[in-house]
Formats: C-alpha cells, structure tokens, sequence
C-alpha cells in the first residue's frame, strides 16, 4: 500500500473557495436589494387587500406586510455574521479563557464574552457544569449567564436595525453593567453551596481539545448553518411577535398606553418586570413588540426593561437551571437581576426623558 493513502485530506483550494466567497457576496447584494423594497412592497399588500391604507386595519397589514420581512432579514444577516464570528470560539475556549480568573475582571470578561458565543436556555446546564467543574467562580459564571441571552448579537442587531445606535449602544451599556454588577454581588454573597449538590462534586477530568484550523468555505458554512438552525427556531415567535406588534400599532390607543407604560407612572417599570418574567420568548420575538410600543408612546425604560426580564429571566430558563440551582440559589439571580432591570428602566426613563 503506498503512502498516499495515509495522507491527510486537504482543505478545498482555488476555485471552490472563490466560488463561495462569490456566492457569499452576490447573496448580500440580493439581501440589500430585497431590503430596499420593503417599503413598496407593504404598500402594494395593504392595496392588494383593498383596505383603507388609512383604517386601523390598513395600518396594521402595513406594519405586519413591512415588519416580518424586514426582522426575518435583519435576523438572518445578524445570525450569519455571528455565526462566522463563533467559528473562532468554542465552549472549551470560552471555559479555559473563564477559569481561573478572579471577580471583577472576570466577570467584565465573562459578560463580554457572553456577546458572542452561544448559549441558550437548552445548554444552560452543560455550560453551567463545565463552568463550574473548571474553577470558574460562580459570580464570574453567573455573569455569562446573565449576559449571552440578554445581551446578545441578535438584541443588539434588531435594536440598531429598528430603533437606531443610540438605543443599541445605550442598551448595550446597561446590559453589560446588569451582567457584570449582579454576577458580582453574586459571587460576593459565596453561595456556592446554594449549587446542587451533585454539581458540587462534578471534577472536571477532559483535556482542551486543540483548536481546529477552518477554512473560510467552513467559516461560511457555519455561518449559513447557524441561519438555517437558529432562524429556524425561532421563526414562529417572531412572526408571533409582529402580529402583537402589528395589532398595537394599528389598533392600541396612543393615550392609553402613554398612560399606562409612560414615563409619569413610576409603577409601570416594576410592572413591566413582573410582568415580563414568566412569559416566555426571545429577542427576535420580543423586539418588534418593543418597536410597536415604543411608536405608541410608551416610555422607553419601561418597555426595555420588560424586554430585559422576558430575555433575561424566562420561565423555561429558570426552569432548566433549576437541574444545577437550589430553590434559593434561582430566588437570589432572580432578585439580584431583576433589581438590576428595573435601576435600569428608570435610568433609560431618565436619559431618554
């Protein structure tokens, strides 16, 4: 048998490569393109329909005809690119970069991190087990925890796509502030004996696997899987949340939730918290609720920070950590957080009065 038969397959070279990166870019000119066209093609739904344009039905076709492509798009392009950047990380790097480090930085870092890598309420408890069996300390981990869903790629995307970069980056601040602050109030209480008991003595025995060398085809191909899993996913609850959306803007007052979740009443932030923790959805699904309360008066505070405590603090979430946390451990990153979420509704209610 001769050697060749031994030898290692090499990555695509030349034109497959090429190929794909031409097909990358060819498709995001079609995605700007399509972009360009939603406008008139709600338009165009809204009198195909034969609906008065100007009738709370008419508006209300308008904003779902409009809306549903337009968050659909911004999320695919927001997944792909994300997913190309994850290619570079992976649960292992984050667990290595995480163990080790002290409160403080580490939660900074921790909550930074939690930005762009992966995590949602179905691989809470490996992450949480691994984080733990590394050394990480628990305050560092609870930062992560707090920030990947709450602070993640598609919020802060849909966020700048719909309500523009003030809103984005200031949402950005106070959501990181949320992640690293509470995490560290967290780890200063040392509840870690708060941690189920069989988590306690999980010992950590796996090696770091060597990173894997990929090429910018795999790079790619992550990147369109990553649209094809997540935007699958997650699809129904935002068409879910558009139709909510569309129904507010066509047919909710403007006075009455100006009243009810405006910047005069002080309650509506704590409402909004209570409100937003059993319910359960994503950011795809929650922000275009968001964008329809927001064009309706409510104040900006307060509607973010019920879009935090839906994110942030979900009923399935708490369920799953449950599998790691005592009852108390949950009760105190429920306390602590929500805490959080509403010091930052009234300062977004403060900023943006």
């Amino acid at each position: 048998m001769s050697v060749d038969t031994f030898t290692e397959p090499t990555p695509a070279t030349g034109p497959s490569t090429a190929k794909w990166i031409i097909s990358t870019a060819a498709a995001l000119i079609v995605w700007g393109l399509v972009y360009s066209l939603l406008i008139p093609f709600s338009d165009w739904v809204v009198a195909l329909s034969g609906v008065d344009p100007t009738s709370h039905l008419g508006e209300a076709i308008r904003f779902f005809a409009y809306d549903t492509p337009k968050v659909l798009m911004l999320l695919a392009l927001v997944v792909f690119g994300m997913g190309v950047v994850r290619s570079f990380f992976s649960a292992e790097k984050t667990r290595t970069l995480l163990a080790g480090r002290r409160e403080g930085v580490g939660n900074v870092l921790a909550a930074s991190l939690g930005i762009v890598t992966p995590f949602c309420s179905c691989s809470a408890v490996p992450l949480f087990i691994g984080f733990v069996s590394a050394g990480v300390p628990l305050g560092v981990t609870f930062s992560f925890l707090i920030s990947a869903p709450m602070v993640n790629e598609v919020a802060l995307g849909l966020l700048f796509g719909l309500l523009g970069w003030k809103v984005a980056l200031t949402y950005l601040a106070f959501g990181l502030a949320v992640a690293i602050v509470s995490g560290w109030i967290i780890g200063r209480l040392h509840l870690e004996h708060w941690l189920q008991d069989w988590v306690r003595n999980v010992r950590s025995g796996a090696a770091d696997l060597p990173a894997e060398h990929l090429s910018v085809v795999d790079r790619i191909k992550a990147g369109t899987d990553a649209v094809r899993e997540i935007v699958g996913k997650v699809w129904p609850w935002i068409i879910a949340g558009i139709a909510v959306g569309a129904f507010i803007h066509g047919y909710v007052p403007s006075d009455l939730l100006a009243s009810i979740m405006g910047r005069d009443a002080w309650w509506s932030v704590p409402a909004a918290v209570l409100v937003g923790i059993p319910m359960y959805s994503n950011a795809a699904g929650i922000i275009p609720v968001v964008e329809a309360l927001i064009a309706k008066g409510a104040a900006l505070g307060t509607v973010l920070a019920f879009m935090m405590s839906v994110i942030a603090l979900s009923l399935p979430e708490i369920i799953i950590l449950r599998k790691v946390l005592t009852a108390r451990l949950i009760a105190v990153f429920i306390g602590v957080v929500g805490s959080g979420i509403l010091a930052v509704g009234f300062l977004f209610n403060a900023l943006f009065s």
